[in-house]
């Protein structure tokens, strides 16, 4: 049991359905999806998606792989939940395909291998293998990651641990802030912007008519140093949480940095749009250029990335429960 967390009731049994020719691993609580890890092939990077509260209701925005009415259909490239980087030796693999398709200048992370899965209760877990390309096919960064899926109650939490090994030159994440580990939500979760924006319509094309961004979202971020709203873009917190109502649902999605983590607290690149990233290593847009990263790995070095998201159906997770994921996110890696 999740230290500080029996609110949230009896664990659960958590499984998996392999579909490894239709390129996708679906995990399972009690029988019901959570999330899948796919890795199509227009998309260039694997990714977890649809994710899913308690309910089942879809907290990730179905744009492009399945559009729903009433989204907004910019940036192509935000899928689901993923980890990439926007400047790997001067090749975009945040960016990768904005356009709908592949682009001159950048990169792509492969699916290798699943290398195990293990069900269990309360905890089940997914490990993989990936190789981040250049334009050539040539492997700058070896990729391994681990998702551990835990489940209590109406409490969903994905922690995903991933090392990265430069091959046999040396690597650069130049300084920008396209990156790191993002998420890209549902409509309903972004926040209320006074803006007019162009929606898709009930046949998944842009509708002719503009429509005030407000309408329909209920999303608001608070830090854990207790900055809210749009005011969170380029601030370093430990804990990111973004919360709002779909239907009559109220559901909190908080992502947790963690102390072993390089830049430790992480910059936020979070927008009010819908993007919701935690961003390590670009620092310099964040500060205005006061701050540079810059980070280098020789090759053969590795880095590992540790990251906990927290998704809370029926309530808005409080600050005291959020910081008890992520004391206990913290003892375990």
């Amino acid at each position: 049991m999740l230290s500080g967390l029996s609110l949230y009731g009896q664990d659960v049994s958590i499984t998996f359905d392999s579909h490894e020719a239709d390129r996708r691993i679906d995990v399972l609580y009690d029988g019901k999806l959570f999330t899948s890890y796919i890795w199509p092939e227009n998309v260039y990077k694997p990714v977890l998606y649809p994710v899913c509260t308690y309910s089942g209701t879809e907290i990730t925005r179905g744009f492009p792989l399945r559009p729903r009415e009433g989204e907004r259909n910019d940036h192509i490239h935000q899928v689901g939940i993923w980890l990439n980087y926007g400047k790997v030796n001067g090749l975009d693999f945040w960016g990768n395909g904005y356009r709908g398709f592949r682009e001159p200048g950048g990169g792509e992370i492969k699916h290798r291998k699943i290398e195990s899965l293990a069900a269990g209760t309360s905890v089940a877990s997914l490990e993989t293998s990936e190789s981040w390309l250049d334009p050539e096919g040539r492997s700058l960064l070896e990729e391994k990651t681990g998702y551990y899926f835990r489940a209590q109650g109406r409490l969903r939490i994905i922690d995903r641990i991933t090392t990265l090994t430069a091959t046999d030159t040396t690597v650069v994440f130049s300084d920008t802030k396209e990156g790191m580990f993002g998420i890209r939500v549902a409509r309903q979760l972004e926040l209320p912007l006074n803006e007019n924006v162009t929606l898709l319509d009930a046949s998944g094309k842009p509708s002719q008519q503009k429509v005030n961004a407000a309408a329909g979202a209920t999303g608001n971020y608070r830090s854990s140093e207790g900055v809210t709203g749009e005011a969170v873009w380029g601030t370093r917190a430990r804990w990111m949480n973004l919360y709002g109502i779909i239907g009559n649902e109220k559901i909190s999605l908080a992502v947790c940095d963690h102390p072993k983590n390089q830049g430790y607290p992480t910059y936020w690149h979070a927008r009010g749009y819908g993007l919701f990233a935690a961003n390590p290593l670009g620092w310099s847009d964040f500060t205005k250029g006061k701050q540079t990263m810059n980070f280098t790995l020789k090759p053969g070095e590795s880095v590992t990335f540790r990251y906990r998201v927290i998704v809370s159906s029926g309530s808005h997770l409080t600050d005291t429960e959020i910081n008890d994921l992520l004391k206990d996110f913290s003892g375990r890696y």
